[in-house]
């Protein structure tokens, strides 16, 4: 087990289950659905599913890129710890446990399982022929909050989809500033990037720009739900949007050193913070 979940970065893993949380939470506190601990469960399950069967599928069609990198030639399956089909038969059960979990959801989940899979899973395709491959990211981690919101409600709304756009413009974002390292790498290789399309001053720009409408889709709720927010949405409103204003202090077009920094720690701390104010702020308005 411990080979197999070599493939999932939890670094990586951190940065849509807070947003889960929130889905979730919002679902229960703003409908008439009660919380329950057995859905709560089940929500957490297709979240690591559906997590450990991306990145382990993006291993698996991406040993031989990987082997080439410099960067990457130490992963698990071109440094030989995982082979390539244990590493598919890893990503073909995680992609059953999760349909299996959706089934004991509601059939809205059940019924979109697939459709969520394929998001997930395409993105490792779109690096071979689209530069937008970051968007196709991001709206993968993207289906965490409004995933969780119609696990507990059975429908949509405004937002948690809000939410949803505000995971989509922040993953793309970053993973532009993440895929700066492979600027020259990409571009030798016939592989597609904003950085290896623009270049690094461009590509920072364009991400600059996407953050800019993740701190708007944080803020919007506020003014679509007056009155419904305490003190402690704001202030994580604040550590999300000061977050994403560090990474590009810390990233420079004449220094990339500190791109992991912005990436993993800034980043992981910016959902994780967010969420446990907007938890706080449930708990709060409900007391």
């Amino acid at each position: 087990m411990k080979k197999y979940f070599s493939l999932v970065l939890f670094a990586h893993s951190i940065f849509a289950l807070p947003f889960a949380m929130i889905g979730f939470f919002l679902g229960v506190t703003t409908t008439e659905n009660p919380f329950q601990f057995q859905k709560l469960i089940l929500v957490l399950l297709c979240m690591v599913f559906a997590r450990n069967s991306a990145m382990a599928f993006n291993r698996y069609l991406d040993r031989n890129i990987d082997a080439k990198n410099p960067r990457t030639k130490m992963r698990d399956i071109p440094a030989g710890k995982v082979s390539a089909n244990e590493a598919l038969i890893f990503v073909i059960a995680n992609c059953v446990f999760f349909i299996i979990s959706t089934f004991f959801i509601n059939s809205l989940c059940f019924y979109l399982s697939p459709i969520a899979l394929f998001v997930v899973l395409f993105y490792s395709y779109t690096k071979r022929f689209t530069s937008l491959c970051h968007l196709v990211l991001g709206l993968g981690l993207s289906l965490a909050p409004i995933g969780a919101y119609i696990a507990v409600t059975g429908q949509f709304a405004l937002v948690p989809v809000l939410y949803s756009f505000a995971v989509l413009f922040w993953v793309s974002g970053f993973d532009i500033i993440y895929a700066l390292q492979d600027e020259d790498f990409d571009r030798e290789e016939n592989l597609h990037s904003i950085p290896s399309a623009l270049g690094i001053k461009n590509a920072l720009n364009v991400s600059i720009v996407l953050h800019i409408f993740s701190a708007a889709c944080v803020i919007a709720p506020i003014f679509l739900m007056p009155n419904s927010f305490s003190w402690a949405y704001y202030i994580g409103v604040a550590f999300f949007c000061f977050a994403l204003t560090y990474q590009h202090l810390l990233v420079k077009p004449t220094d990339i050193s500190k791109v992991n920094k912005a990436f993993a720690t800034t980043n992981g701390m910016a959902s994780v913070v967010f969420a446990v104010c907007f938890l706080i702020d449930t708990y709060l308005r409900i007391k």
